[in-house]
Order: C-alpha cells, then structure tokens, then sequence
C-alpha cells in the first residue's frame, strides 16, 4: 500500500512538472506563431516511464497533454494524435526502461530517452500537427534533436546525484512482504 501511494504521489508531481514546463516554455519560448516551440515538459513524462514503467509513463504522458490543453487558451480541440505522442514517449521509454534494458545507467537513459523522442516526439506528434502547419511542421524533426539532446543531458546529470540514483533504486526495490520492517 505504501509503495502505490509513493509511485501515485510521485507520478503526480511528475504530470505537475511537466505541465507547468510546459505552460512556461509555451509562454516564452514560441516562435513563429507556435511552429517553433522550445519545451522540455517531456523530460518528466520520460523520467516517470524510466521510474515507474510502461502504463505509468503512458498515464502522465496523457494526463500532462490533456492537463496543458484544459490549462492553454487554444479553442480548437485537442489533438488526440498530439496525445497519443505524449502517451507513447512514457511508454516507450518505461518499456525500454523496463524490459530491453534492465540495468540502470546512462544507457538505459540514453537508450529510453532517444528512443521515446524519436517515435513520440518526431513521428507522432509531427503527423498530429501536420494538419495545422503542412509541410512547415518538418522544423520539428531537428528541433527535437536539440531538445532530446538537452534532455538528455539533464537526465544523466540528474543520474549522477546520489539521491536521484536513491530514488531510481526505491523505485525498483521490490515491495517488502507483510510484516517486515520498510
């Protein structure tokens, strides 16, 4: 019980994160009329896969998207291919994280990090937000180079702290049986 109250509680401030990155970089980092938009509100959707696995990245991926589109101004409806991408950079990078690459390190993150981006970010949503910008879109694909890059930068620096690796380990512990001491 203890262990899904902390994986609930830590899923969640990962969503809030990733929103108001999101909010924030939509606001100050938009150019040319929201074709070009500097964000990182993935990196905490690909750390909660990293952390909590597949189902668990793939609910904050749609639960940040959908909470960042209740929050913005836009009176369009959602994209639910633009979702579906969010969805699918925290699973892809909680599957890599949990089944192909196993042993925690900077090539699980690295594998998870790319890999998520790629598919979820460059495929996915550019096909979503194709219908609004056309062929312009395409400005994404090395954008995201970029941002994958930084993100992942951010990640293995956050991998070298003591604590985070602390958390990252927790995380993977198996729960204790009834009775002994946690």
């Amino acid at each position: 019980m203890r262990k899904s109250i902390h994986v609930l509680t830590l899923a969640a401030m990962l969503t809030a994160m990733s929103v108001v990155i999101g909010i924030f970089c939509k606001t100050f980092l938009n150019f040319s009329g929201g074709l070009v938009r500097i964000t990182f509100e993935n990196l905490p959707i690909i750390l909660s896969g990293i952390l909590f696995g597949p189902v668990i990245g793939a609910v904050v991926g749609v639960a940040t998207d959908l909470i960042s589109y209740l929050l913005s101004p836009q009176i369009y409806p959602p994209n639910l291919i633009v979702t579906l991408g969010a969805a699918v950079i925290g699973f892809l990078s909680g599957l890599v994280s949990k089944v192909f690459i196993r042993k925690r390190g900077y090539l699980q993150i690295s594998v998870a990090t790319v890999s998520a981006h790629i598919v979820g970010s460059m495929i996915i949503k550019t096909i979503g937000l194709f219908q609004f910008y056309q062929w312009a879109v395409l400005w994404r694909i090395p954008l995201y180079i970029v941002i994958a890059s930084a993100e992942l930068m951010v990640l293995c620096l956050l991998y070298k702290n003591a604590t985070f690796r602390k958390l990252i380990e927790r995380t993977d512990a198996p729960s204790k049986k009834k009775g002994e001491k946690q």
